[in-house]
């Protein structure tokens, strides 16, 4: 089989071709041409293939007689695809919008090749370092029959041996109906070298040669002792170059085997693939132990936890999470402005480039934060030209809706107040899309130099704003790469899937506003919330929910553990992928912060300052039931010689008794317990790091009475050390390498040399525990899929469209629109989400119906059709092998033999992922 990393010491480019082979000796292309040559020697040989990215790159290479001959392979089972996506996505820091999209960008790459030949059947995740719930319940939904992977905490695996339990049923969700969200799992016994995934015989590493020396009269003659080692093993392939040395050992090795049955040998060795092996299980008819929490967080020994990645690469995992919202109104907006976004007034556009960047970044050594840095680099440049091919084509589609061909500007940096457009202008407009199938209220913040301006909307209809000074920190982190004094704050109103233009005039261009005022205030409210400061100490002291009266003692500070160097009970040290403080006690940054004020009608700011390294804004708007805080943090100083793990910690007088919560690749939500695994007895050797766990979009603790969410705009690490507390890990600069083959620290010098800056934001709500999900579900949503700002200098003209809406209303609130893209000429693919769990809203956790018929107002659907969450089987078509689980007794559906009431009107249930192929024509 093969596992051919999609960027990780090399770039993509230098695996493909196996260039710098001073770093690793690997190329891909070498594989793939040696296998095809090796199989068609002999019918016997088989051989699986992982990752769509480099198999397209090699298709796209070969000549007709090859292909010709590849197909033939895959028709006969010789050449079998596994897993099928672009990559072998990692599965703690990904978002489960983004690890749809590159399975089905493989897979449909696999179906359009192959047809149903090309389809796999098993998911293969060899390699990523713990294993999420949510990416099984996925796998199940695309169809799969089986999930194998390599990685176990090794007291889990421990136990498992012991018990005979390293195959079972995950039952991968709480909501969807079983068998829905059931998989077949099996974990390897030793990473990918025995079965059910690879074989090497004797004490070799992947990297080594299996040579079978059989004549008798050579001294090192080694067919007795390698038939000792091999007779237990069903042997599978592993290499990173050349087959043919491979397979001719291993066709030795098979025939001396078996040439042991004329002895009375049991032992039948044969080349096979995981689906023949999963098929052999199935007719077995076993019952299997099932599982129903997932596998992190990963430890391969007493002081090395896998749970530094969470964190790994904060910036990076900022801009893949930027990138997915990007890429989803990209698809957006092609299928709304027609064929003229693709190739329109602003030239050539397409969203293929940035997919196939997406895709590559969901690699479980790439969004992970586990790459060598000239890698991450190219993983950021492969983005950043997604970016520019987006934007053409968003230019292009947002002429065509709104009748204006003038020139478009994106502000990539706006979180540092840099747009030289509206620093300059005295007269601009910015056009707000929202991806949402909803009406979004959004603040923004407009860099300026003026001090009064008039915003109105799309109705000519004056907007509130307000002008404030840019923040000292803000100055210094964007360090003369903008020069805006000011900031121009007010609300922008979006309709669902669609677009409001505002526009912009200064009216004074002297002047200053307000100081912000050196002092932390008593409090700050607004009619939902009322937030209060230690006056001594600048720090937060309280959060007050006014509408439920609710009210806790609530503060927040800024520490740093200090990562290990290795010492007398371990040599392991802190690096990318492993989190080892030196001590469960962190550093406080500061016990005060240096704060200064500003109040105005629309929004109140606390700006602190821990140190020259770290400040923070804690933000709350005047409609606004959750509170903001905007963090900043860096170049994190190491002159001293310690690395550093820089968290923020939340603690209050929620009595969360151990307990604490964090959701699974951006949907369904897992408790979390301190010091315990719920399927063993943990030996709990590392206190901080064996109880961090990742997030992708919120975290929470809660008792009877209340609940404190935090909501994430990134993929972070979380956990909860003491009771009413949640500390969560912003950045890491460290001086060691982990040992796990990166072969440097992870020191992100970033664009000045000096050390990484990050920024970033968290929003947190008080709320009942019982209606916690319908605050926390769209403000998540809103974060991952935010409004897009561009900007049109000068007046508008007068014929343009100010305001515009693809939908005829907006969806129900518990209903998402995930998907909506080009499909081909005349289709367009499309998913909707149920958002809330079962039993998790009063309001919200029922069936919803929708009707496609009345969904577009541009566009009439003709034609619809149910296909796999993958998009690669008509739904009508899918059979899965089904499994016999321990514990089984009395599931019953909770939503039984509620159907669709007709073709054009579909019921999704709670967690309900459905995805359709739309025939449409203009209205």
């Amino acid at each position: 089989h093969t596992h051919d990393d999609v960027g990780w010491l090399k770039t993509v480019d230098q695996y493909f071709y196996g260039a710098r082979n001073d770093i690793q000796h690997a190329g891909v292309q070498y594989i793939l041409d040696s296998v095809v040559s090796e199989l068609q020697k002999d019918p016997a040989r088989r051989f699986i293939y992982v990752e769509t990215a480099f198999f397209y790159r090699w298709w796209n290479q070969q000549s007709q007689s090859t292909r010709n001959i590849v197909k033939q392979l895959v028709q006969e089972g010789r050449l079998e695809f596994v897993n099928g996506g672009w990559c072998m996505s990692d599965e703690a820091a990904t978002h489960y919008s983004a690890v749809i999209d590159q399975m089905t960008l493989g897979l449909r790459f696999l179906n359009d090749t192959f047809g149903e030949c090309g389809r796999p059947r098993v998911a293969w995740h060899i390699d990523p370092f713990g294993h999420a719930r949510e990416h099984a319940s996925l796998f199940a939904q695309m169809g799969y029959d089986g999930f194998f992977f390599g990685r176990l905490d090794y007291q889990d695996k421990e136990r498992r041996m012991k018990t005979r339990e390293m195959e079972m049923v995950w039952r991968a969700s709480g909501s969807l109906s079983p068998p829905t969200a059931d998989l077949f799992t099996g974990c390897c016994s030793e990473w990918h070298k025995y079965p059910p995934c690879g074989v090497f015989v004797g004490p070799m590493s992947p990297a080594l040669m299996l040579t079978l020396q059989d004549d008798p009269a050579l001294e090192d003659y080694n067919v007795d002792v390698l038939y000792e080692n091999a007779h237990h093993h069903e042997p599978w392939l592993y290499f990173q170059k050349n087959a043919i040395p491979w397979y001719k050992n291993m066709d030795k090795l098979i025939r001396y085997v078996n040439a042991q049955q004329a002895k009375g040998s049991q032992v039948n060795v044969l080349y096979s693939t995981p689906s023949c092996y999963l098929q052999e299980l199935h007719l077995a008819n076993q019952t299997w132990p099932l599982k129903s929490d997932d596998f992190f967080p990963y430890a391969d020994g007493p002081h090395d936890f896998w749970t530094g990645y969470f964190t790994s690469r904060p910036a990076l995992k900022r801009y893949e999470r930027l990138s997915n919202s990007l890429l989803q109104m990209c698809n957006q907006l092609e299928v709304l402005g027609g064929p003229k976004s693709r190739n329109g007034p602003f030239g050539k556009g397409d969203s293929d480039t940035m997919s196939r960047a997406m895709a590559v970044a969901q690699h479980h050594d790439a969004v992970s934060g586990t790459e060598k840095q000239h890698v991450a680099n190219d993983y950021a440049k492969k983005l950043a030209e997604g970016w520019a091919h987006c934007q053409v084509l968003i230019s292009n589609s947002l002429s065509v809706l709104s009748g204006s061909e003038d020139p478009r500007v994106f502000c990539d940096r706006l979180n540092i107040s840099v747009c030289p457009l509206t620093e300059a202008s005295k007269m601009f407009s910015v056009n707000v899309y929202n991806p949402l199938a909803r009406p979004v209220s959004w603040w923004v913040h407009l860099p300026v130099n003026g001090t009064t301006y008039n915003v109105t909307d799309s109705s000519g209809s004056v907007v509130d704003c307000h002008v404030l000074p840019v923040s000292k920190s803000t100055q210094n982190v964007r360090r003369g790469r903008g020069y805006a004094q000011n900031e121009l704050v007010f609300q922008v109103q979006a309709p669902p899937l669609g677009f409001s233009t505002y526009s912009i005039t200064l009216l004074t261009a002297n002047g200053a506003p307000a100081e912000p005022e050196h002092r932390a205030p008593v409090t700050m409210q607004n009619k939902y919330l009322k937030v209060t400061f230690d006056p001594t100490t600048g720090l937060l002291s309280g959060l007050t929910n006014l509408e439920t009266q609710q009210n806790i003692q609530l503060t927040q500070n800024f520490y740093w553990y200090n990562s290990s160097d290795g010492n007398s009970e371990s040599s392991q040290t802190s690096g990318a992928y492993i989190f080892r403080p030196n001590s469960s006690t962190p550093f406080t940054i500061s016990k005060t912060a240096e704060t200064t004020t500003v109040q105005t009608p629309v929004v109140q700011e606390v700006r602190q300052q821990f140190s020259p390294w770290v400040s923070q804004v804690v933000r709350l708007y005047e409609d606004s039931r959750e509170l903001e805080l905007e963090w900043t943090v860096g170049p994190i100083p190491v002159n001293d010689g310690l690395g550093k793990e820089v968290i923020t910690r939340f603690d209050s007088n929620i009595a969360s008794a151990g307990y604490f919560y964090s959701d699974s690749n951006g949907r369904e939500v897992l408790e979390r317990r301190k010091d315990y695994r719920p399927t063993w007895d943990l030996k709990q050797t590392e206190p901080i790091a064996g109880n961090y766990y990742p997030i992708n979009s919120r975290a929470f603790i809660k008792d009877g009475k209340a609940q404190l969410t935090v909501v994430t705009e990134r993929s972070q690490g979380v956990s909860s050390i003491y009771n009413g507390s949640l500390e969560i890990m912003l950045h890491r600069r460290l001086l060691r390498d982990d040992y796990r083959g990166v072969g440097e620290p992870l020191s992100e010098l970033g664009e000045f040399g000096d050390g990484l800056v990050v920024r970033g934001r968290l929003l947190l709500t008080l709320t009942p525990p019982e209606t916690a999900a319908d605050l926390h579900r769209p403000l998540a949503q809103g974060l991952v899929l935010q409004p897009l700002l561009s900007f049109q200098d000068g007046p508008l003209k007068p014929a343009t469209k100010l305001q515009f809406s693809a939908l005829q209303a907006a969806l129900p609130p518990a209903v998402h629109l995930l998907t909506l893209s080009q499909w081909d000429t005349d289709s367009v693919l499309m998913r909707l989400e149920h958002q809330y769990e079962s039993g998790e809203s009063q309001t919200f956790s029922q069936p919803v119906t929708v009707s496609l018929q009345k969904l577009f107002s541009t566009l009439e659907v003709v034609g619809v059709s149910e296909m796999s969450l993958a998009a690669n089987q008509w739904k009508e078509d899918m059979t899965r092998l089904q499994w016999n689980s321990s514990n089984d007794e009395g599931v019953k559906p909770l939503w039984a033999g509620l159907g669709d009431p007709s073709s054009f009107e579909i019921t999704l249930k709670p967690m309900e992922i459905r995805t359709f192929l739309l025939k449409l024509r203009q209205r």
